[in-house]
């Protein structure tokens, strides 16, 4: 479809359409005195475009008992649109609209900056969010994926109407990627060309295919002098403890071997941390790995939240993990249960119109194949142990600790990570 990526995925539904528009151009696009700005633009989006102001936008989509948002992740913005078959035609341009003419009046402007301040000042509040937040910074400093996409309240608040137009202009000029879930009819592709929105898209948009991102390219703080551990002092009862590093894209060959590795660690009630932290030692609130799928360097994160009083006992069992997988080979029934995981995982993310339309513009924006999951799902019964062992020997050996609670307990956890862990 001219410049315009088109991707189908006629699913049978009951006249239920989900369409997805991707556009690269995420938080890590963020100028670096204006982070926040993509998140700004993404939520007014919606509140204004081509012939509606925000009111008749509503009006309309909502009429139709539909739903349509923008949403900012790191790597870019996601246009979501959920709507009955017959009412495709009055709200699919809409997409197309937001992009090429969005209207960003002041009033609205204002409105939207106010939340997102507000938005950040609930996160100021939660331990979770400022361990996180401390080794993000650990891990990626000022780099592209070095701050929340929400942005930075002092920054936010010098960002204006000019920034915000010349992002949009940024946007509709960035080979934005439609997918299409469901139901739809067989020539939906010259209904789109026929529709004036997608037509000035097309016209807006580059030539040239979408930009691959199977490099080795790493948005990390790359001077080796640079600290390894982030202290947040709170006044709060609970410690929250992360423990790693910037890993790989999410197109790397071994990606997939640090995915099973993500399953085997934390993916359920079986899965390693659960058991050692709270089942065997009952020492955690909530443990987890997080390890989502990017366009660069992904993080690959042990967390967990717990007392003062079990703090030191759950950070040695955090290292502890970390060193095992590198040093432990996974048993033929851990091997077997980590790919039975990761395939109905898979499996549930794909379970309706929206998620499968979110996951086919999601690859494609990586460069990856449109089958790269069932490639995925074959590839993963070749992959041995030590497979795993070895991905993590060179991709998993420099981890960043952050801690967030009662100074005078993080700092005894930082004394301790430096005399006894410190790689």
């Amino acid at each position: 479809m001219s410049s315009l990526n088109l991707l189908l995925d006629p699913v049978e539904s009951p006249g239920v359409l989900a369409a997805k528009l991707w556009v690269s151009g995420g938080s890590s696009a963020d100028p670096s005195d204006q982070r926040g700005v993509h998140h700004l633009l993404g939520s007014l989006l919606s509140r204004g475009c081509g012939p509606f102001n925000h009111i008749e936008l509503a009006d309309l989509v909502e009429g139709c008992g539909a739903g349509l948002r923008c949403d900012t992740h790191e790597d870019g913005t996601l246009i979501s649109l959920k709507c009955l078959e017959q009412d495709a035609d009055q709200l699919l341009p809409l997409i197309a609209w937001l992009l090429v003419d969005p209207h960003l009046s002041q009033n609205q402007v204002q409105l939207e900056k106010g939340l997102t301040l507000q938005a950040l000042q609930r996160q100021r509040e939660d331990p979770f969010h400022l361990a996180f937040d401390g080794w993000r910074q650990l891990a990626y400093g000022n780099g592209p994926y070095g701050h929340d996409p929400l942005g930075i309240s002092h920054e936010l608040e010098t960002i204006g109407s000019a920034q915000l137009q010349q992002q949009a202009i940024n946007l509709r000029l960035s080979n934005p990627i439609l997918a299409l879930a469901g139901s739809f009819p067989d020539n939906i592709e010259e209904q789109l060309l026929e529709m004036e929105p997608f037509q000035a898209l097309c016209h807006y948009t580059k030539d040239g295919n979408v930009k691959s991102f199977h490099g080795t390219d790493r948005p990390t703080v790359s001077n080796e002098n640079q600290p390894t551990i982030r202290l947040t002092a709170e006044n709060t009862s609970q410690v929250v403890i992360m423990v790693g590093q910037p890993s790989l894209n999410h197109a790397h060959k071994d990606d997939l071997s640090l995915r099973l590795l993500q399953f085997h660690f934390g993916y359920g009630m079986s899965s390693l941390l659960f058991k050692r932290l709270r089942e065997e030692h009952g020492v955690a609130y909530d443990v987890g790995v997080h390890h989502p799928a990017r366009c660069l360097a992904s993080p690959f994160v042990f967390h967990a939240s717990t007392s003062e009083e079990k703090a030191e006992i759950s950070l040695k069992l955090l290292l502890e993990s970390w060193q095992d997988m590198s040093k432990v080979k996974l048993s033929s029934e851990e091997m077997a249960l980590a790919k039975a995981k990761f395939r109905g995982s898979l499996a549930h993310s794909t379970q309706t119109t929206g998620q499968r339309a979110e996951r086919r513009a999601q690859l494609r924006a990586l460069g990856l194949a449109d089958d790269q999951d069932l490639r995925d799902l074959e590839a993963i019964d070749s992959l041995k142990s030590q497979d795993l062992q070895q991905a993590a020997c060179t991709h998993l050996n420099s981890p960043l600790l952050s801690l967030c609670g009662p100074q005078k307990t993080i700092e005894s956890l930082g004394h301790l990570w430096g005399t006894e862990f410190l790689p």
